[in-house]
């Protein structure tokens, strides 16, 4: 079997299909030794919650290895595309990136994204300069609409953020697969290995988690099921799954066997 191509986002080349981040861990300790065994390459961070004053004088951003990691920020807590630019662009100055993934929550109980919103904020950070990775629903629709405004990849959730409830449309996905000319990848709900492996067997071309790998109660030994589960659904999917049949087809064919009545 020929070796898998890089993860192309844009400009941007990654080697490992899983993105995590960086909520809701124990320790800032244990979340990097998570990421280390996620293989992730790209890490995403919360640009509104990144404290400039830590205890022990050091911040989030100090335990993340940006020699090895490439870090994206994101703009969660953002409730209108204005306030979205206006972080991504915060964003840019802090770190020094055109990268940005793109939350503008509609609504507080589900979290789930503001549709059109997120499609003004992304049309007017596209025209920025900016390489766009837009959270948004299931919806083929609206995933087109983010592409043809020029959006690096398209990121529909698989369940409402931090639900662990997996991959509740697949159709979905296998739609916005099938006509997306950018990178899929699938934005929360992934709650543990088997939903990371399906996502990508649907043909997602990544998978981003947090709490499926924060919240888990040991999160290192989880990170490394995500990483393999990620790999195995890819692996999968590349190779092509059998047809599904209503009727039992045996293994072994039953005619031209030794013994057998002609």
């Amino acid at each position: 079997m020929s070796p898998d191509t890089p993860l192309k986002i844009g400009a941007y080349e990654l080697t490992s299909r899983l993105i995590v981040g960086t909520g809701k861990y124990p320790s800032l300790e244990v979340m990097q030794l998570a990421h280390e065994a996620s293989g992730a390459k790209m890490i995403t961070v919360a640009i509104r919650r990144i404290g400039l004053d830590g205890a022990n004088g050091k911040t989030m951003l100090d335990y993340i290895d940006r020699r090895r990691f490439r870090i994206l920020p994101n703009t969660a807590g953002c409730r209108t595309a204005k306030d979205a630019v206006l972080t991504a662009q915060l964003a840019r100055e802090l770190l020094g990136t055109d990268l940005i993934k793109l939350e503008v929550i509609g609504d507080a109980e589900t979290l789930y994204p503001d549709t059109v919103e997120t499609i003004e904020a992304a049309r007017e950070l596209v025209a920025d300069g900016f390489t766009v990775l837009p959270y948004i629903i299931d919806d083929p629709t609206a995933c087109k609409r983010l592409e043809e405004v020029g959006c690096a990849a398209v990121m529909p959730l698989g369940a409402p953020i931090g639900s662990g409830l997996g991959i509740c449309n697949p159709y979905s996905i296998r739609i916005i697969r099938e006509r997306s000319g950018v990178p899929v990848i699938v934005d929360a709900g992934v709650g543990t290995a088997s939903d990371a492996a399906i996502a990508m067997e649907l043909g997602a071309d990544a998978v981003l988690m947090n709490t499926g790998i924060a919240a888990a109660s040991d999160p290192v030994a989880m990170a490394l099921a995500m990483r393999l589960a990620v790999e195995a659904g890819r692996t999968a999917y590349l190779a092509g799954r059998m047809e599904k049949r209503l009727y039992a087809n045996a293994s072994s064919p039953m005619t031209d066997l030794i013994g057998t009545p002609r």
